[in-house]
């Protein structure tokens, strides 16, 4: 069985950072959008994905680790040997007699209670000599969804078609950003043992006027000079809608106002804000403005970039 250490190129003892970093490395490099004409490429990205997959489960990458599971997570084999069989009334060793000796009168249930943590039924040795482990199930199958950046925000369901044609609607996670990965539990390739699952890597799209800052959603809002000096009421746009926005009388350029619970959801539940960032358009060639700040008492008064004085 494949090593999930060989193929995502680490070392056994690798920090899970590690481990997701080879991982988006591989991932990128492999995607089958980038290798449309390369079915091997497809093929290892899938193997890199299993491998991820079973390497960032702490549960399973113990047991991996252990020796319990091999390197599709299913459980690892214990190659035994025939022992003695009947002649006669009496016995007479078998091929390979000894491989697992129990002792005249031995009972396997106590070697198979410590290698299995006393299951003595169910699947397996365990549960009856000879009996053979679970078949493999079929490989993991990757998908890219691109998300518009409203639709993340908002978490709004998002519709992906899969390799037989069906299509699903999938309910985005709190938290949701680029390269967060979600399983759909057999939607795999088929296997002896059962299809796969698929796995869906999901990429925001950026905005053309809204950028994210952590679960907070920025927006650079122009604002006329009269808006700015007399304040006003003005409409503008969020990730869920147009809302009305008061601007306080005497704005400037850089004022912050905060719109609650317009941002991200986050992974706790709780949804950020949109901040909204005043910039004051001044027109262009405006002769009455001109004459106005040349007659206007006060253009001197104040500085300010005094803060940048010693």
């Amino acid at each position: 069985m494949a090593d999930p250490y060989q193929i995502l190129g680490v070392a056994r003892g690798a920090s899970d950072a590690d481990i997701k970093k080879a991982y988006r490395k591989l991932a990128k490099e492999l995607h089958p959008d980038r290798n449309k004409d390369n079915p091997k490429a497809s093929e290892r990205f899938s193997r890199v994905t299993n491998a991820y997959d079973l390497l960032s489960d702490k549960n399973k990458r113990a047991r991996f680790d252990r020796g319990e599971i091999d390197g599709d997570g299913n459980p690892a084999g214990f190659g035994f040997r025939q022992g003695p069989t009947p002649n006669n009334g009496g016995f007479s060793p078998g091929p390979g007699a000894g491989a697992f000796d129990a002792g005249d009168g031995g009972d396997f249930s106590d070697i198979f209670e410590g290698l299995f943590g006393g299951r003595r039924s169910g699947s397996g040795f365990a549960g009856g000599f000879g009996r053979r482990g679970p078949q493999p199930k079929g490989a993991n199958r990757p998908y890219r969804l691109s998300v518009p950046f409203a639709d993340a925000a908002s978490l709004n369901p998002q519709r992906i078609t899969l390799a037989d044609g069906k299509t699903i609607d999938l309910k985005l996670p709190p938290g949701v950003e680029s390269g967060t990965q979600m399983r759909l539990a057999g939607k795999g390739d088929p296997g002896p043992g059962g299809p796969g699952d698929a796995i869906v890597t999901i990429d925001v799209q950026p905005h053309r006027f809204f950028t994210r800052e952590g679960d907070d959603v920025r927006l650079d809002l122009p604002i006329s000079l009269a808006e700015a000096v007399l304040g006003a009421s003005v409409r503008v746009p969020t990730v869920s809608g147009a809302v009305m926005l008061t601007i306080p009388a005497g704005s400037s350029s850089g004022k912050v106002l905060r719109l609650k619970g317009r941002g991200f959801h986050g992974k706790n539940g709780a949804r950020g804000d949109q901040l909204v960032t005043l910039m004051v358009d001044l027109p262009v060639a405006d002769d009455a403005l001109v004459e106005f700040v040349q007659n206007w008492s006060g253009r001197d008064k104040g500085n300010p970039r005094g803060k940048f004085d010693n």
